[in-house]
């Protein structure tokens, strides 16, 4: 994206900070599905960091590829399991 100085410094820290505050939900969280909608929020993340650096295929793929369908599948997987002993 051509965006001014200030703009894309300013969403780069804040795709950071939030990238960091999902990790730490991935590895602290003690619910599984917790962890799993942090790890989404980290591609998410990633995601955009790839957008500010104009690669847009990469970005979309990113998306589509691991916050659509891995994420996703892991959400499913941690749902199928009995998870009585995380309620």
């Amino acid at each position: 994206m051509d965006l001014p100085g200030p703009i894309h410094e300013i969403l780069m820290l804040f795709g950071g900070f939030v990238l960091l505050l999902g990790g730490l939900g991935v590895v602290l969280l003690t619910n599984p599905i917790y962890s799993a909608f942090s790890l989404g929020l980290v591609l998410v993340c990633i995601s955009l960091f790839y957008f500010l650096l104009n690669s847009y295929f990469i970005a979309v793929a990113q998306l589509l590829i691991y916050v659509g369908a891995i994420n996703v599948l892991i959400i499913f997987a941690v749902m199928f399991v009995n998870g009585s002993e995380w309620s």
